[in-house]
């Protein structure tokens, strides 16, 4: 961790923070999901960086050291991948081999949709690429299969999440997000929210699982306590506008090589028909070169962090095939 080097970069009209370590002729850009920030990649960044690669991990806007605008409508899919192309010409990086989770795994695909001409491949973690539904918005969608309590849908109201998770202890929430291995639709009723269900989880604490620690927790409580959630939840919050602005790459398909990795108790890949269509032939369909499907078992959402070590080998076992001499 101590070789990690950190350093602020312009680009787009804001300030990233920017994580990196390792001096080769290929990057590794890691992005990362909510709530999460540039520091759940460590274990990767360090193990490739010992491998040859140069890796680079950016706070996303929003997130942790870098710029966080309060519009909203000021994260779309076309501001992030405009901020991610920005930081590597500021750093003079041209094409990268991208990992992303979560959040951070859908900013991979809008880049590669948007830019493939900055990827050499993708090795993306628990969310896979979805074709645009022509007919209903997002949130719509996930209202009609899930109700208005459904974490995402519960995210829309701007500062309503805010003041909930403000009556948390913020290390708990975070310890709340890292360890649930529930793999069923997070629902959250509005007279509980996230402050109640944290005060539940405090009743029922267990230790630690053993990839977690006192430390990482405080890292990330530090971070979110001082910049707080509003930009972060924002991702949510432009779902509906992204859907609006991506109109006119509806049937696009991603055409960089991709390795997709997801855990078999990650919530993710347990919303109706996700299993259906990343195994029979939807997402090859969407993805043509898509090259391998890993579902490692055991592995919960958070998986990059929860199995280092397996992620760090399932990405260089990729990236290496494309990788310079």
């Amino acid at each position: 961790m101590e070789k990690i080097e950190h350093a602020t970069v312009r680009t787009n009209g804001i300030n990233m923070h920017v994580a990196s370590v390792g001096d080769g002729p290929d990057t590794v850009l890691f992005l990362h999901g909510f709530p999460d920030l540039w520091y759940s990649w460590r274990h990767q960044m360090v193990s490739l960086a010992a491998l040859g690669y140069r890796t680079v991990a950016p706070d996303l806007r929003g997130f942790g050291g870098t710029d966080a605008p309060p519009s909203a409508a000021s994260y779309t899919a076309f501001q992030v991948v405009g901020d991610l192309v920005g930081m590597l010409d500021a750093l003079g990086i041209g094409r990268v081999f991208v990992v992303g989770h979560d959040w951070g795994a859908m900013m991979a695909w809008y880049l590669c949709l948007l830019r493939p001409d900055r990827v050499k491949a993708l090795v993306n973690t628990s969310v896979e690429w979805f074709p645009r539904d022509p007919e209903r918005k997002p949130v719509e969608s996930m209202r009609a299969k899930f109700g208005d309590d459904y974490y995402v849908c519960r995210f829309q109201e701007p500062g309503e999440m805010e003041e909930d998770f403000a009556k948390a202890d913020t290390a708990k929430l975070i310890q709340l997000f890292l360890t649930s291995r529930d793999p069923g639709p997070p629902i959250v009723p509005k007279d509980l929210g996230f402050s109640g269900m944290t005060k539940l989880f405090e009743q029922h604490q267990i230790e630690l699982p053993s990839w977690l620690t006192e430390d990482d927790v405080s890292f990330y409580a530090t971070e979110f306590s001082r910049t707080g959630f509003t930009g972060a939840l924002n991702y949510y919050r432009c779902l509906d506008l992204n859907w609006e602005l991506l109109a006119p790459w509806a049937g696009a398909r991603v055409e960089v090589p991709v390795k997709f990795i997801v855990g078999d108790q990650d919530l993710a890949y347990h919303i109706p028909g996700v299993k259906e269509y990343i195994h029979g032939g939807g997402f090859k369909q969407a993805v043509p070169n898509l090259e391998e499907v890993v579902v490692m078992e055991g592995a919960a959402h958070f998986i990059q962090q929860e199995k280092a070590q397996e992620i760090t080998s399932h990405i260089h076992d990729f990236i290496k095939k494309f990788s310079s001499p």
